[in-house]
């Protein structure tokens, strides 16, 4: 007769096993008497759980949602009707993901806001990070900065495929001078996870600083963002 579970999990996955079952109570009293810190990433999904099911054990959702995105931050970025096609997951539970989502975003933010750009470095690329590191599909984006170097704006300008996304320096430059812009650094990401650059890379980045630099409007940078990875344009001399 046959095996009613594979005789073999996959060694890659993180969690063999989704049991055993948990206790409410006492993962709130572990929360609050240790600290987040002292959570697994999937307790903390968990938890978050908890308050969108307010019956049944979410333990075994949480570890199977890890098991299946990858890890507690690429469950929170999974395109919404990824999520809604989970099983065991439904509207309420997906808002709260993407309202925690929406939350870190916002709170990433507010640490580059009103505060020059160039001497935040590492909160910025926090920031990016946590924006396009876990994205499927190549994202543009442009940070239009003041004559502080302080951020007005932060805006996807486009969105692509998995290896490619078109930018039009000329819809570059219409945006910097609707937003009085004095300065940009351009960011994308790789969803393979390598920031390395492409020729399409170097060749775009080149016509960007070309047509802004008409204008007085200073390229300070392209970031792309890999996965736990970064890579500045200028820190390795092409721009």
């Amino acid at each position: 007769m046959e095996a009613p579970f594979p005789a073999r999990i996959p060694a890659e996955l993180p969690f063999p096993s989704t049991g055993p079952h948990g206790h409410r109570a006492r993962m709130r009293e572990k929360l609050l008497e240790r600290g987040a810190e002292a959570l697994a990433d999937y307790e903390l999904l968990e938890m978050l759980l908890f308050f969108a099911m307010p019956k049944g054990d979410t333990k075994p959702l949480a570890k199977a949602l890890i098991n299946r995105f990858g890890s507690f931050g690429a469950v929170l970025a999974a395109p919404q009707d990824q999520l809604m096609a989970t099983r065991g997951l439904g509207p309420h539970s997906v808002a709260a993901l993407k309202l925690v989502q929406a939350s870190s975003l916002r709170l990433a933010r507010a640490e580059v806001m009103d505060r020059p750009i160039l001497n935040n470095w590492e909160r910025l690329i926090g920031y990016l990070t946590a924006v396009l590191a876990e994205e499927k599909i190549e994202q543009f984006r442009i940070l239009f900065l003041d004559t502080r170097n302080r951020l007005i704006a932060d805006e996807a300008q486009a969105r692509g495929t998995v290896n490619h996304t078109p930018v039009y320096p000329r819809e570059v430059v219409k945006r910097a001078l609707e937003l009085h812009a004095t300065a940009l650094i351009l960011v994308h990401n790789h969803p393979s996870g390598d920031p390395t650059p492409s020729r399409e890379d170097v060749a775009m980045t080149a016509e960007v600083k070309a047509a802004v630099g008409v204008l007085g409007i200073a390229l300070h940078d392209h970031l792309i963002i890999g996965r736990g990875r970064h890579l500045s344009f200028r820190r390795e001399g092409l721009l």
